[in-house]
């Protein structure tokens, strides 16, 4: 199971750059792009932040990408 995001979609609705996203949460570009690229997962709080930048729920932009052929449960 992975986390997808759809972050770089929402920046462009708000029309925002990674720089200024970051900056509205308290984080540096390069975290954005980390973020964007599913290379870090944020914490709640990052999650929650962005959210409420976005004014949508963390399920908007946030989705667990489960692997269909997976036997674990």
């Amino acid at each position: 199971m992975a986390l997808k995001n759809t972050i770089k979609v929402q920046r462009a609705i708000h029309n925002l750059t990674q720089a200024e996203l970051a900056e509205r949460i308290g984080v540096s570009r390069q975290t954005i792009n980390a973020i964007e690229a599913n290379k870090y997962v944020p914490s709640t709080l990052l999650a929650l932040r962005m959210a409420k930048v976005f004014n949508v729920s963390v399920e908007d932009f946030f989705q667990l990408d489960e692997d269909v052929n997976s036997t674990k449960n």
